[in-house]
């Protein structure tokens, strides 16, 4: 079934998913390409709506990201947001210039065109989320403001006969408090989409397709356990049941009693229709990581060693016709297939597959999706909700909340102390307001004081943060009276653990995770 879409043209903003993500939480399908996109393709794709995404140039300067005049006399609405709302005034000949004032973070934006198809139902005076050192001057002809700032004349201006219009700040954002509307407005009264994008037609539709796709061919998923992985083994164990091989590999890195909740899932006991093959193989992982410290060194191994375990397993199989993989949107656009920012990381769903393993096709069910699209899915699908909205966990697993080596007894020291705060933080009801939150072990030794005897062990990191889009975040303030009856927990019931740290940095200039 093919959607109406609406297309984003990213200009390398830091928001490029993000407002891809708003668009289709309106029930509009969106794709995400680069500014160099051929304006014939973009064409061909028959887009409902474009939109141009903010970027960290400045459109006046040789060089910088732009597009051609023509992108605006397609017939199809633009919506420019920041940069591309600068760029928009000046590929259509306004002037853009520095500001004589930056504007960053939340301000208050009063509208002056109120009876405009965008601000339709928004307050005359909103607070947005600005972010920017140039300003529109002088606005291109036939346009006209909508709306201003204390210090940004030409905070919106719109060619409302030709579909054209510009925002300075970013709707996209939750600090936007009318944001979403905004967009909802564009898409509804500019664009005239009908909102056709949703998940429970997809998960129907997808399983048709994967039906038809399949026949009675034999498919092999690698199941990490992870949401994505598990919804679509779930979503391919709907369209061929027993069709479907997956193989599970526990490499002793995974959150505590994990490996057995992923196989009374999907094992013999579980609802699911497919063959279940665990694969314990801890001590491979421990022996091949002794004396590594490095991270990325240990992010190779872990990925590699997984690798040749499933690689074993898939021979035990035999030949296989399909081999299916959870990747979702945003590997690919971090992956740099799609989109212009800055390629985030080498995803291992996108290349690096297993080249031992004999199949001749992929199945990516899900590579259309964002995270909480995969979530919402997975809920249509039946999944229990304690999995689907499990906290995010890294491919490589502990090993990369393990700082320096890894070894089977710092592992199990830091999934007991994990367990505890977890479970602390659910008892005490924060576990919807915070984004993810994990134990770490430091590679730090102190002294310590536990009874009558003097110890030497190590401290535990607690993290927890706050974030929209997981691109930022902030350290999330957990109530002081939670922290102290985790760390009382944690020195009582882990062995070998004397201190607890309350990690307070932000993204960036940190990582979510630890290494």
């Amino acid at each position: 079934m093919k959607h109406e879409k609406v297309i984003v043209l990213d200009f390398g903003g830091q928001y490029n998913q993000l407002i891809a993500r708003r668009v289709r939480e309106c029930n509009v399908y969106c794709e995400i390409y680069s500014y160099k996109k051929d304006i014939e393709q973009i064409k061909a794709m028959n887009p409902k709506g474009i939109i141009l995404t903010g970027g960290p140039n400045s459109c006046y300067e040789e060089g910088a990201p732009t597009c051609d005049k023509s992108l605006f006399e397609l017939g199809v609405p633009v919506l420019g947001i920041c940069y591309g709302a600068q760029l928009m005034m000046h590929v259509l000949g306004g002037k853009v210039e520095k500001a004589p004032v930056r504007e960053y973070g939340k301000t208050e934006v009063i509208v002056d065109k109120t009876d405009s198809l965008l601000f339709r139902g928004i307050s005359p005076k909103t607070i947005c989320w600005m972010s920017h050192f140039d300003y529109v001057s002088t606005i291109a002809a036939e346009f006209e403001i909508t709306a201003h700032t204390a210090d940004c004349p030409v905070a919106a201006a719109e060619n409302a006969s030709a579909g054209l219009y510009a925002v300075q700040y970013h709707p996209e954002v939750l600090h936007s408090v009318e944001g979403s509307k905004m967009l909802s407005n564009f898409l509804y009264n500019v664009c005239g989409c009908t909102g056709d994008w949703r998940m429970d037609s997809f998960v129907e539709n997808s399983i048709k397709a994967i039906r038809e796709k399949v026949g009675d061919g034999k498919v092999l998923c690698a199941l990490s356990g992870g949401v994505d992985s598990s919804v679509a083994a779930v979503m391919l164990s709907k369209a061929v049941g027993n069709q479907l091989t997956c193989v599970f590999v526990d490499h002793g890195l995974l959150r505590k009693n994990e490996g057995d909740e992923v196989e009374a899932v999907f094992g013999e006991a579980g609802e699911y229709d497919l063959n279940f093959i665990r694969v314990n193989a801890q001590e491979r992982f421990y022996e091949r990581l002794a004396g590594v410290e490095e991270p990325e060194a240990k992010r190779k191994i872990i990925g590699e060693e997984f690798i040749r375990v499933f690689e074993e397993e898939a021979k035990k199989i035999g030949a296989v016709d399909f081999l299916v993989q959870g990747t979702i949107y945003p590997d690919i656009v971090e992956s740099g297939v799609g989109g212009e920012s800055v390629v985030i990381k080498s995803h291992h769903n996108v290349g690096g597959l297993p080249s031992v393993v004999s199949f001749k096709e992929i199945i990516e069910p899900l590579r259309d999706l964002f995270k909480d699209e995969v979530r919402r899915a997975g809920l249509e699908l039946g999944i229990p909700g304690h999995l689907v909205f499990r906290q995010p966990f890294p491919g490589p697993g502990l090993g990369v909340r393990i700082v320096g080596e890894v070894t089977e007894e710092k592992v199990k020291i830091v999934q007991d102390a994990d367990a505890i705060y977890r479970e602390e933080i659910v008892k005490a009801g924060l576990s919807g307001e915070i984004g993810q939150y994990f134990a770490a072990l430091t590679n730090m030794k102190s002294v310590g004081c536990m009874g009558d005897e003097r110890t030497y062990d190590y401290a535990v990191a607690l993290r927890a943060v706050t974030t929209v889009d997981f691109m930022t975040a902030e350290a999330a303030r957990v109530p002081w009276e939670v922290l102290e009856k985790v760390m009382n927990r944690i020195v009582n019931e882990v062995e070998h653990v004397n201190r607890v740290l309350y990690d307070v940095t932000s993204k960036p200039p940190g990582t979510i995770e630890f290494e």
